[in-house]
């Protein structure tokens, strides 16, 4: 087979493609013939060398990714060859709160998906909705379940709230998704006339130019009829949380999910920032297996199509990277693999 590998990090030269012996699965694993993998910005942090975990030396990249399972170890029960499967992005986290014991990842300090075969624990394994195709299943684990959570954390949200998205990354396209499933009205944001009609299409309600308008929050307020809104996906900051704040409503939740920026950068929050709301601020960090069970069932329900932008072949893995890096995106960037 042939496979990706990270030797270092530091530059997307340094990712390289070896052929391997395909591997035999132990007990507990399953062998997965890699059908598509996608694109996260972890991933470009992580071949930078500028990710807060510290990957293992030669690991295959990617952590998002889906295929068929070709075989079993001894004591596997769960799974049978021929299921369609993706995995938890935290592989050893199955249910519960985060604990430092289970902090692997995939793509990071144990191998992703980035490979013709890979080898995946059956505790991390979730069977696919079966009408996703193989890029579409690829896009669940990382951007899919932190949207996921980000809406369904006890007491967050309810049918008839309104949920603020920021830009068109994959968890705001998840997000809007889902809130629109959920029975919410969706307020997005851009600075595009064609990302605009996109994000409508996905089921926005109303999109909000923030560059023909800086102080957003206004007309986001305005749209509320000066309510402000019950969630706010927070996915652009620090530079964006005033605006976050002054648009949310007196008892809303904000979800701050961090952004690692070129530069290091300071969160402000000005006392009229503050002075208008009494919102609670949180934190999400992907999620686990059960979580990802959960939006799985709600994709299956509702009929989700996660939104897939630009695929590129097995060999052109590196090209997928940098259009993803350089080009920018309206959804996930995926490698087919076979």
């Amino acid at each position: 087979m042939r496979t990706y590998r990270l030797p270092g990090s530091g530059s997307l030269d340094d990712l390289t493609l070896a052929t391997e012996d395909v591997p035999t699965p132990g007990p507990g694993q399953l062998l997965v013939k890699t059908r598509a993998a996608s694109i996260n910005r972890r991933d470009l942090l992580i071949t930078a060398g500028r990710y807060p975990l510290p990957a293992r030396a030669g690991v295959v990249p990617l952590s998002d990714g889906a295929g068929e399972v070709v075989g079993v170890g001894d004591a596997v029960s769960r799974f049978a060859v021929g299921d369609r499967i993706t995995a938890s992005y935290w592989p050893r986290w199955i249910s519960g709160p985060l604990r430092a014991e289970v902090v692997d990842q995939l793509g990071c300090t144990v191998d992703g998906w980035l490979t013709e075969y890979a080898l995946i624990d059956e505790a991390a394994a979730v069977l696919i909705p079966d009408h996703l195709s193989w890029a579409e299943a690829a896009a669940l684990p990382c951007a899919g379940v932190t949207a996921w959570n980000a809406l369904t954390r006890p007491g967050t949200l309810t049918a008839g709230q309104t949920v603020l998205v920021l830009g068109t990354g994959d968890v705001s396209l998840f997000a809007a998704q889902l809130a629109k499933a959920m029975g919410c009205r969706v307020i997005g944001t851009t600075s595009s006339a064609a990302k605009a009609e996109r994000l409508r299409a996905v089921g926005v309600d109303d999109v909000v130019d923030y560059a023909a308008t800086p102080e957003w929050s206004k007309e986001v307020r305005a749209l509320t009829g000066g309510a402000g809104v019950d969630l706010v996906v927070e996915t652009q900051g620090p530079a964006t949380f005033g605006q976050s704040l002054r648009a949310a409503s007196t008892y809303a939740q904000i979800c701050l999910l961090w952004v690692v920026s070129a530069q290091p950068e300071v969160l402000t929050i000005t006392e009229d920032d503050l002075s208008g709301s009494l919102a609670t601020i949180r934190r999400e960090f992907v999620g686990n297996r059960m979580e990802l069970e959960a939006l799985c069932r709600a994709v299956a329900a509702h009929q989700i199509r996660p939104v897939v932008d630009r695929e590129f072949g097995f060999d052109d893995a590196i090209d997928a990277y940098r259009s993803y890096r350089d080009e920018g995106s309206f959804g996930k960037v995926v490698v087919r693999v076979a």
